[in-house]
């Protein structure tokens, strides 16, 4: 598994994802979180096709924090299932990724169980 990932997370809006990703910074879930918008997301729920403006939040972080990163996004988030994807970082820049080691939480051994 890569010690690093980057978190993708859909927002209802510019403040709901500024909000979660001040809020992870710190609290050191998250070492960076950008904010792209407006993006525009086609998608089925409840039994139909949606196409919704939407804001993108692209964070880093360590993979080990990953349970609790979801943990804390649900309870941050206004939407029921909201959208949180890792992604394994395979390779960075070393001092980057020293960066990123440097600025999120100490991983402890319960969040390396996966």
């Amino acid at each position: 598994m890569s010690e690093f990932s980057v978190v993708l997370i859909t927002a209802s809006s510019q403040e709901e994802a500024q909000k979660i990703g001040r809020t992870m910074v710190e609290e050191r879930l998250f070492a960076c979180a950008n904010i792209i918008s407006p993006i525009q997301s086609i998608f089925h729920w409840e039994g139909k096709i949606n196409d919704e403006k939407e804001v993108l939040l692209i964070a880093k972080t360590k993979t080990g924090l990953s349970d609790e990163v979801e943990k804390r996004v649900k309870e941050l988030h206004s939407y029921t299932v909201p959208e949180i994807l890792f992604l394994p970082v395979l390779r960075g820049s070393k001092d980057y990724l020293n960066w990123v080691d440097a600025e999120t939480r100490t991983v402890t051994k319960q969040n390396t169980d996966h």
